[in-house]
Parts: structure tokens; sequence; C-alpha cells
């Protein structure tokens, strides 16, 4: 949900007008789009090329995701794993557009280290991967764009540790 749904949400459940500091942040939402969609573009644009430099660094840094009884071995697993890296990059375009980390909570991290857990999937190999790939997109952006992206990369890999 976006700041702004947040706030006129919340205005009307308490049946007010919406506050100065509300208002302020809703303009800062407004101001700060421009740059918020700039960043989306760019992962959008380059999710092939995020996924696949970032799924190459998991490969090499978790050789035993890929090697015989990892999780990823075989052409059809390597494959899964990269569709769900390419999953948790949507995700992370989701909150980059709304400003809010709310779409990643909601649409992909609820039940996440349960649903892995029960697959016999590690976790920390799943986080590593949303960590390459945020290494992988910051190096596409301006400084600036590059922390605003690295919040929502950072939001994803927290959940899952």
């Amino acid at each position: 949900m976006s700041i702004v749904t947040k706030s006129i949400v919340n205005a009307d459940a308490e049946a007010r007008y919406l506050s100065p500091g509300e208002l302020d942040r809703i303009k800062s939402f407004v101001t700060s789009g421009a740059a918020r969609l700039r960043i989306a573009q760019v992962l959008t644009d380059s999710r092939e090329r995020i996924v696949k430099e970032a799924g190459n660094q998991l490969f090499q840094k978790r050789p035993d995701v890929v090697s015989p009884g990892g999780n990823a071995f075989g052409e059809e697993m390597t494959a899964t794993c990269l569709r769900d890296m390419d999953y948790y990059l949507r995700l992370v375009t989701y909150g980059v557009v709304s400003g809010d980390v709310t779409p990643i909570e909601e649409i992909g991290l609820v039940g996440v280290r349960e649903m892995y857990r029960s697959l016999g999937t590690p976790i920390d190999a799943v986080a590593e991967s949303v960590r390459c790939m945020k290494n992988v997109a910051t190096g596409l952006m301006s400084a600036d764009d590059a922390v605003e992206a690295a919040s929502y990369f950072d939001y994803v890999i927290g959940a899952m540790q």
C-alpha cells in the first residue's frame, strides 16, 4: 500500500483531514516518483542480466546448490532457482514503485521461510541469491538510486534470515 493510500485510509478511519505531516510525506512520495520509476525501469529492463549474473555469482559462492543432491542440481532445477530469483526481483520492483515494503511482504514473503523449509531448500542460499541480485542491480544504477533500491533488496534478505 502506498503512502498515499495509507494516509487516506488512516485519516478516513479517524474521520479527519490529512495532517500536515501526512501531506508532507505524500509530497515527498510524489516528488520521488521519477526516481522510483527510473529504478524500477532499470530493474525491469535488466532483469535477465541481473538474474543470470546473480545466478552465476550464487553458484560460485554456493556450489553445494548446483552439486548432486543440491536444490538447483540439473538443468530443470537450475531453471527453477533462476525463476524464483526473478520472482524476488519482480517483488523488489513492486516495493520500489510503491515506495513501501507492503507489496513485498503481502505478495511474496508471508510464509516463505516455511515453504522453503518444507521443500528442503536452504533459506540462506535463497537470501544469498537476493544479495547477489542486489549487487548486480545496484551496479547498474547511480549511487542515489542504488541506495534506494538496496533497501528493498535488504528487506527481502532480512525476511529470510
